[in-house]
């Protein structure tokens, strides 16, 4: 099949390039290196069936892009991590706004075409249900998220993206998907990207304090990178005319702390922890029921956190030791 990625040379992005080429794709990724880095895709640009495109979807897109006929495109493409969606918000909500609409319209100009839609996945997140008042959270849950907050240009871009996605479904009839992924972590994380699990690992192979905002009793769950795909992949495969939107995240829940131990447990170092005050609107639980993914796709998260742990581990120490050399 061919494919189109958006935000294809992200953490997510490059690991699903990978997997799909893996599995006999053609894979064309798509990225302005606004959030990601070239690097994450490097290994790849040797594969015939690899086609890198730098390109901001706020923009109409390329001619040569334009004229093709894709059989799925997985729309990924948003700065994720608070530190960088909240760089520029009003680049994250148009990204979200504008940068969607243009990969729907694009999706739309396919089908009418080829007279198929192209299959289009959206990567929603699980920061749609704020700072949860439900727990686990099921994708009926409507959330609880602060308009105005320091965190809305992702939280309501997200949510405005979905509407947008859900219409086009509606008034277009195209073959769209809704994915809502929970914290996720494995190799290819950008080590500045200010998510828990990465500064974790990187402080403590640097002999660094690991910071704790608040008193680190929040909770979260922590998806290995495979586990995540795995359920992506599953779920742009179902034939069956079903939208979503749908959780893909592990339900086994842990304390910010009982993170900060695994690391350095799995890492075998000591460190002191350093606390910090909790950032706005920083939600105090997150925890998916994903019942719904097991029903629809069979599908559930597989690998534990000390595994997922020691392989992302060993990825950051060949790189922080390949930075030495």
């Amino acid at each position: 099949m061919k494919v189109l990625i958006t935000g294809g040379s992200g953490f997510i992005g490059a690991n699903l390039s990978e997997r799909l080429l893996g599995d006999g794709h053609e894979v064309f990724c798509m990225d302005n290196f606004y959030s990601s880095n070239k690097s994450n895709v490097e290994d790849l640009l040797s594969n015939q069936n690899f086609k890198l495109i730098e390109h901001d979807i706020l923009n109409d897109l390329p001619e040569d892009v334009h004229a093709m006929d894709f059989d799925q495109i997985y729309h990924l493409a948003c700065p994720a991590s608070p530190p960088r969606y909240q760089k520029d918000h009003v680049y994250t909500l148009r990204v979200n706004f504008d940068g969607t609409l243009n990969m729907l319209n694009f999706a739309k100009d396919v089908a009418a075409r080829s007279g198929k839609s192209p299959r289009f996945l959206f990567t929603s997140t699980s920061e749609v249900y704020g700072d949860p008042l439900e727990h686990p959270q099921s994708e009926e849950y409507r959330g609880n998220v602060n308009p105005n907050g320091i965190r809305s240009c992702y939280d309501e871009g997200k949510r405005v993206a979905e509407s947008l996605v859900m219409n086009f479904y509606h008034a277009y009839g195209l073959d769209v998907k809704i994915v809502r992924i929970f914290n996720t972590y494995g190799p290819k994380m950008d080590a500045d990207d200010g998510r828990v699990v990465s500064n974790f690992i990187i402080q403590a192979l640097n002999g660094e304090d690991l910071t704790i905002y608040g008193d680190g009793k929040q909770t979260r769950s922590f998806q290995y990178i495979d586990d995540l795909l795995n359920g992506i992949i599953s779920y742009m495969e179902l034939d069956e005319d079903f939208p979503g939107p749908m959780n893909i995240g592990t339900p086994d829940e842990f304390t910010i702390l009982d993170l900060a131990e695994k690391v350095l447990a799995v890492t075998g170092l000591g460190a002191d922890l350093k606390f910090c005050s909790l950032p706005g609107d920083d939600p105090l639980q997150r925890c998916p029921n994903t019942a719904l993914a097991k029903q629809k796709l069979g599908w559930e998260a597989k690998v534990p956190l000390d595994e997922g742990l020691k392989k992302t581990i060993d990825y950051f120490r060949s790189q922080v030791e390949r930075q030495g050399k």
